[in-house]
C-alpha cells in the first residue's frame, strides 16, 4: 500500500513508497519529491541510529547500511543502460548493463557523509567521488566549506548522488547543491541521500531546487535551537568516528 501527502505550502510532495505514482513524476518538474521508502529493513537501522546506547562501530556499520539501501531505492529507472547480446552456458541470450561509460558522481559531505555513502561502490558499477567537506558553526549555523574536490564542471548529463545524513536547517545541503549547480548539473539530475530529514531543509529546497530527488530514513519533526533534529540521533559524524 502507498501512502503520499503534500506539506509545508504545498511545496513538496511525500512519497512513502518505493516509486512514484505517473501523477507524481508528473509534477516533480515543479516540485521536490521526498522519498521515504518502507522497506523494513531501513526501519530497522533508522531505529540502531537513534539508539544512543549504540556504540560508533555499530554506529557507523547502521549508517553505511541504511546508505547502501537509499542508494538502492534511489538508482531505480535512474541508471544509464546498454544493451546486447552475451554467451551464456545454454545459448545466446539478450542481456542490459549500467553503461559504465556514465559513472555516477557520488559527493558524500563530509565528514559524516563519508559513512553513509560507505557501500556506494559494491551497489553502483560505475561511479566517481568528489569529496565535499562543510562545516557549521555552532552559534550562526551558516556552513562555511573547508575542502572541495568538486570538478571544474560535470560532463553534460551527468547524474549526482549527494550524501549528507542530517537535513536539519538546510544551510549544508543547500549550499552543497548551489556548488554542484554552478557546475552544470540541473535539479533533475541530483538526487540527495539523508538518514534523517526535517521540515526546514525540506522547505529550504523546495524553495530553491525544484525537481530535485530527496531519499531518506525518516522525516523528523523539528529542529531545536542548536540546530540538531529532533527526536534526530545527534551528532552523525561524531557518532560514526567516535570523536
Amino acid at each position: 500500500m502507498m501512502s503520499c501527502s503534500v506539506t509545508l505550502r504545498r511545496s513538496f510532495v511525500t512519497v512513502k513508497s518505493h516509486m512514484a505514482t505517473a501523477e507524481e513524476k508528473s509534477i516533480s518538474e515543479d516540485r521536490m519529491l521526498v522519498f521515504v521508502p518502507p522497506h523494513p529493513l531501513i526501519k530497522h537501522w533508522v531505529s540502531v541510529l537513534r539508539n544512543e546506547q549504540t556504540p560508533s562501530p555499530i554506529f557507523r556499520n547502521a549508517m553505511a547500511e541504511l546508505g547502501r539501501l537509499l542508494i538502492y531505492e534511489a538508482s531505480r529507472d535512474w541508471l544509464p543502460m546498454v544493451t546486447g547480446e552475451i554467451q551464456s552456458p545454454m545459448g545466446v541470450a539478450s542481456v542490459e548493463f549500467i553503461d559504465p561509460r556514465e559513472p555516477v558522481a557520488i559527493i558524500p559531505i563530509l565528514r559524516a557523509g563519508l559513512a553513509l555513502a560507505e557501500h556506494a561502490s559494491s551497489i553502483l558499477p560505475a561511479t566517481k567521488t568528489y569529496h565535499l567537506g562543510i562545516s557549521r558553526d555552532e552559534e550562526t549555523l551558516q556552513p562555511t566549506i573547508y575542502l572541495n574536490k568538486l570538478p571544474d564542471t560535470f560532463p553534460e548529463g551527468s547524474r549526482v548522488l549527494v550524501v549528507d545524513p542530517m537535513l536539519a536547517t538546510g544551510g549544508t545541503i543547500v549550499a552543497s547543491l548551489q556548488l554542484i549547480k554552478e557546475r552544470g548539473v540541473d535539479n533533475q539530475q541530483i538526487k540527495v541521500i539523508s538518514a534523517v530529514a526535517a521540515p526546514p531543509a525540506l522547505q529550504k529546497l523546495s524553495e530553491k531546487f525544484p525537481g530535485l530527488h530527496v531519499y531518506t530514513g525518516i522525516i523528523d519533526p523539528t529542529v531545536n535551537d542548536k540546530g540538531f533534529i529532533v527526536p534526530g540521533l545527534g551528532d552523525a559524524g561524531d557518532r560514526s568516528f567516535g570523536t
